[in-house]
């Protein structure tokens, strides 16, 4: 027949219990040799009978497991300790958070002119000045904005003025380019035209009239 299942529970019986301690015992130390062996562990087992005697078992020292021990405890402790206060600070931070967002949403439906039936005649009047000093402020950066938008347009309409000055200058200057770089035969004939028109005057101005007289009559010539 094969093992079947035992029922984890006390046994009653003192010398099936005593029989069983000493069979598992055994069992035990042997697995915490073959663990400490095959996987390089540093296993220590103790074991206290429920009269008082002691059964151990380690692969190194006893004693510098046990501390090794201890000292792993500790700083789980120690780290345990500190992420329990980070989480409690965290959480009141959280908490205060929440309460200054509240505080905000509530002023800003009071501003908006939403939920005022809870404030009294003082509040109120606070919240009529906190309009006013924002109105102003509103009104002074508006101004500010609005000079500032002059003067650059002004600013922008001197320099364009500026450039379509200097482009008329510049246009003035092509045609008389243009003028002088014209074909030679029409300035020469534009050029003597114009001295004939002047010399003409000027003859008409200088000169004595003109006398037309008659010719001699030419005599017969008779030979004989």
């Amino acid at each position: 027949m094969g093992r079947g299942k035992i029922e984890i529970k006390r046994i009653e019986n003192n010398t099936n219990r005593q029989v069983t301690f000493c069979k598992r015992r055994n069992g035990l130390m042997k697995k915490g040799y073959e663990l400490s062996v095959l996987c390089d562990a540093e296993v220590a087992l103790v074991v206290f009978s429920n009269k008082g005697r002691v059964y151990e078992y380690a692969s190194n020292d006893m004693k510098s497991t046990i501390e090794r021990y201890m000292k792993a405890s500790a700083d789980n402790s120690n780290s345990y300790i500190v992420q329990e206060t980070n989480a409690q600070y965290y959480q009141q931070e959280s908490k205060k958070l929440q309460r200054q967002i509240d505080m905000l949403q509530s002023t800003n439906r009071h501003l908006m002119g939403e939920g005022l039936g809870s404030l009294n005649v003082k509040e109120l009047k606070q919240m009529e000045n906190r309009l006013e000093r924002g109105i102003a402020r509103i009104r002074s950066k508006k101004n500010e904005m609005m000079l500032a938008e002059t003067e650059s347009r002004q600013k922008r309409n001197t320099e364009l003025e500026h450039e379509n000055a200097i482009l008329q200058a510049k246009i003035v200057e092509n045609e008389r380019l243009q003028q002088l770089t014209m074909m030679p035969g029409q300035e020469y004939n534009a050029i003597h035209a114009f001295l004939s028109r002047n010399l003409l005057s000027l003859d008409m101005m200088d000169t004595e009239p003109v006398v037309y007289r008659p010719l001699p009559e030419k005599k017969a010539l008779y030979l004989g």
